[in-house]
């Protein structure tokens, strides 16, 4: 039985994890790292330098960035530095025109910004932005969290304590008193909690439609969701819901990763984790008829599932994120299907025993083939769970446990795989060009 007060800490949870962004979370993560240094010197600087751990520079190489028409880090650290806001987080970078672009290009002609791999802490997530100007000089350091900032400085006299926020007390880190969760709890919280509670997740809902939209107006990307949706991909694929939840997911991923200037709604500080979460659960919703209680319950046990999982593998790893965000729509899909907990286990342990160690190769337009990929297994999983079909403990890394399964993903994910992800961020910094 669920607290009262362990029902507020989850719900307080949620609001952490699933909030706006604009943007991949990386490149985005260090133009805020940059605008909070800025703000603490009080003026445009003549240097920018920037320290970052390697799953943050792989995840911001190949990006696009929202308003820009440009890809990876110079263009999203010049504007951080000239018209960021770091008051709004994830969103730093809303006030992006094309005059914004202009002066970027010109900061990064000047030779003013530079980066650098940082090899001596081991944090996954770290990112420090160093400016200076003129005798004056100012720091800013995220760990462990996007929004996360452990440090801040101005001629090299600390001007707050760790931990601190950027904006309105509101942090995306965990924290002791985060509520412990395994899914049990997480079906328990989304099936009994009141709807009206919930009922704030239906913005996830509307950011990542809108995005979905967008994706399929513009050619954005290697447009993977509007070629599905075009006489080939309906030839081939149909008009099927299956179709529909592919090509709609896609068609968001498409617009995030090539910068479209739209905000979705995120999942433990990733945007394409968010869309995966949310958008194959809302578009099974509506072909499928589930009232909107059922969608706000199935969206909150997806998103909480994601959210759980990452309790234990952390922020950034060499897994990629549709593994445990398509693990999380799989659940929301059996419970609109009329899936019972035990259907949910088992459509959890069929999606670990299928996508565990896809790597992530940074954040880039073809990551939506990846989105995709997770989204295909998350239908076929629900649909082998309603049978009472899964994979069993006599097969590979699946445990009787659906727990365990989850551990054994995030132990793989976190320290199984570091080797492959030394390997690809190799791979990707002496690619001939």
């Amino acid at each position: 039985m669920i607290t009262a007060e362990e029902r507020d800490a989850i719900i307080a949870l949620i609001k952490r994890q699933v909030v706006p962004a604009i943007g991949c979370t990386e490149p985005i993560a260090v133009a805020l790292c940059v605008a909070k240094a800025v703000e603490l010197l009080g003026t445009v600087p003549e240097r920018v330098d920037v320290r970052l751990s390697a799953n943050i520079l792989k995840n911001a190489m190949g990006v696009g960035i929202p308003g820009t028409g440009m890809i990876g880090l110079p263009i999203a650290i010049a504007l951080g530095a000239l018209i960021g806001r770091p008051e709004k987080q994830l969103e730093v970078l809303c006030d992006c025109n094309r005059e914004a672009v202009e002066r970027g290009k010109q900061f990064i002609a000047e030779d003013r910004i530079h980066v650098t791999l940082e090899k001596d802490d081991p944090d996954k997530l770290y990112i420090n932005a160093c400016v200076a100007a003129g005798d004056h000089c100012a720091e800013a350091r995220i760990k462990t969290h996007h929004t996360h900032f452990v440090w801040l400085s101005k001629d090299g006299a600390e001007v707050a304590t760790h931990s601190s926020t950027c904006c309105d007390g509101v942090e995306e880190q965990a924290t002791p008193d985060d509520p412990k969760l395994n899914l049990r709890k997480v079906y328990d919280f989304a099936t009994q909690t009141d709807i009206d509670q919930l009922r704030f997740i239906l913005e996830a809902k509307k950011l990542n439609e809108a995005a979905a939209k967008s994706g399929l107006r513009e050619n954005y990307g290697h447009q993977l969701g509007k070629t599905m949706l075009s006489p080939l991909g309906r030839g081939i694929m149909g008009d099927s819901i299956f179709s529909k939840i592919l090509s709609s997911t896609s068609c968001a991923c498409d617009a995030r990763m090539a910068g479209a200037m739209v905000p979705v709604m995120s999942n433990s500080g990733s945007g394409n984790q968010g869309i995966c979460a949310t958008m194959p659960v809302v578009v099974f919703a509506e072909e499928n008829h589930n009232t909107e209680e059922e969608l706000i319950r199935a969206l909150i046990i997806s998103n909480l599932t994601a959210i759980y999982i990452k309790q234990t593998l952390g922020a950034l790893s060499a897994l990629c994120g549709c593994v445990v965000a398509s693990t999380g729509s799989s659940c929301g899909i059996t419970y609109l299907m009329g899936g019972t907990y035990e259907q949910i286990s088992y459509s959890v342990k069929n999606m670990i025993a299928n996508l565990t160690g896809m790597i992530c190769d940074g954040a880039k337009p073809s990551c939506a083939l990846k989105l995709t990929s997770g989204v295909a297994t998350a239908m076929l999983s629900a649909m082998l769970a309603m049978q009472h079909k899964y994979v069993s403990s006599q097969e590979g890394i699946i445990d009787d446990d659906v727990d365990q399964s989850i551990r054994n993903l995030t132990a793989i994910g976190s320290r199984g795989m570091d080797v492959t992800d030394r390997f690809v961020l190799d791979i990707m910094t002496h690619k001939t060009k």
